[in-house]
């Protein structure tokens, strides 16, 4: 038997070199998820990634994960992996709070979403629930209620949001797998400012089941990891479909996990162009002509309306999330983070012919965006038009023009979650500053694509995703 490792080290270790320590017995599961806890525990509340540690329960499983080896049991692909969700997914015993002050007074989920059971049932380690955005409004990651996430690579800045608490996690070390939600940007723009691989997968692919909605027609549920495999073995994990929730597409297991080392070569990639190099600060640009530059792609493709559809999203995300929060809107309006509160009345004034008009464009540029893919197999794009803003800032000037930040760190990602896209975002380090994000943008269905990409990515160096060197705050 090979000699035993440090679990404190291995708890920094991606998913899958805990896993296969817990499966050669190198390690034990209980020794990775207390290894997990102390580290989480020393680093909060400064990162202000979790609202909720579910210790109790991480043990009782970890324990449950080692007395089923010692057995002789075959363990999942994720043994032993400690993971953390946004607290918009159901966990039992716990307030589904969803970022807000309204939902902490409702009673405790009485069962686990579906996402989660399905990580357990490979044998992954629950350890928390993870900080956010209110009702996932936010590209920030900074909550009126609960303090910000601090983005961990320098806790002065953000770690983008809604899903900021899973990107801070996840970046900081404390777990190796995270589990975010996506409506117009909140998995992809947190795995940019924060230096993290993330995966959007296509709209309707994975269960929404007992998870807060924000925009039902947008809405998807995604992982965080520090590199492409991990994100495979969640995705993997993750499949099937689930008759609770009525939007997922039925489709037959899938596993792209296996798949990753057959490499990017063959596939026609090419930058997106147009709206996506425009509004955007030379690094961002010069982290997409990076990962370009390494794939060998000099390709440039131009997506006509991508501007209109960055609109068209706003139109219906506005109307949408306006519509589920009326009646809260009406009882409490005080207790609305008043950034979310203004932005949520102002979609109940929406005219319903704007949003007819919106949907009709939606069917119009998805038809656009799959014709181009006959064509191209992938395209690269921005994730966000510049690095992590510092807390508390407000504007930054794109082009000599001083836009709102909360709004638009999703600049380059609304267009693509608009349709429904699978995207696989990848982190670029391009100086010592903070990390950028790129986007890996393929076809309806086909995470393996991006997921390949992502890989070879990481293969050549030109994307990576260290845990960051926390200096906490005296």
């Amino acid at each position: 038997m090979s000699a035993p490792l440090d679990p404190a080290a291995l708890a920094v270790a991606p998913a899958h070199a805990i896993a296969s320590a817990v499966k050669a017995g190198t390690v034990t599961a209980r020794a990775v998820t207390e290894a997990s806890l102390a580290r989480i525990a020393a680093l909060e509340p400064q990162v202000n990634a979790f609202t909720d540690i579910t210790a109790a329960r991480a043990l009782a499983k970890a324990d449950a994960i080692d007395a089923a080896r010692a057995g002789g049991a075959d363990l999942g692909r994720l043994a032993g992996v400690p993971f953390a969700v946004k607290n918009l997914f159901d966990v039992a015993g716990l307030t589904t709070r969803a970022g807000s002050k309204i939902n902490r007074e409702l009673p405790p989920a009485p069962r686990d979403a579906t996402l989660v059971e399905r990580l357990e049932a490979a044998d992954a380690v629950l350890v928390g629930a993870l900080n956010m955005g209110e009702y996932a409004y936010d590209f920030t990651g900074e909550n009126e209620h609960d303090g910000p996430s601090r983005n961990p690579h320098d806790l002065g800045h953000m770690s983008g949001g809604s899903s900021g608490g899973s990107g801070a996690a996840v970046a900081a070390g404390e777990v190796p797998l995270a589990l975010g939600s996506d409506t117009n940007g909140s998995i992809r723009v947190p795995s940019a400012l924060c230096g993290l691989f993330g995966l959007k997968p296509t709209y309707g692919r994975l269960s929404r089941a007992r998870t807060f909605p924000f925009v039902a027609s947008f809405d998807h549920l995604g992982p965080f990891a520090r590199c492409p495999l991990d994100l495979a073995l969640a995705y993997d994990a993750m499949q099937g479909e689930d008759f609770d929730d009525p939007a997922q597409t039925v489709r037959p297991y899938e596993p792209v996990a296996p798949m990753l080392a057959e490499g990017a070569g063959g596939l026609r990639i090419a930058v997106a162009g147009g709206y996506f190099r425009a509004k955007a600060m030379p690094e961002a640009l010069a982290a997409v002509d990076h990962v370009a530059a390494a794939l060998g792609v000099d390709r440039v493709i131009d997506i006509p309306d991508a501007a209109r559809a960055r609109a068209a999203a706003y139109v219906i995300t506005a109307a949408e999330g306006a519509a589920l929060h009326a009646g809260r809107l009406r009882a409490r309006p005080g207790d609305f983070d008043p950034a979310v509160r203004d932005r949520l009345i102002a979609g109940l004034a929406i005219p319903s012919g704007w949003v007819i008009a919106a949907q009709k464009f939606r069917h119009a540029f998805r038809a656009r965006m799959l014709k181009l893919f006959e064509e191209v197999d992938i395209l690269l794009a921005p994730s966000t038009p510049c690095r992590a803003p510092a807390l508390g800032q407000k504007t930054f000037v794109l082009d000599g023009e001083t836009l709102l930040v909360r709004p638009n760190l999703g600049l380059f990602t609304q267009p693509i979650s608009f349709v429904g896209l699978p995207v696989a975002a990848v982190p670029v380090w391009l100086d010592e500053g903070l990390p950028l994000g790129v986007q890996v943008i393929a076809p309806p269905w086909r995470e393996d694509l991006a997921l390949k990409v992502a890989q070879a990515l990481a293969d050549l160096g030109t994307a990576r995703a260290p845990v960051a060197s926390v200096t906490l705050i005296k």
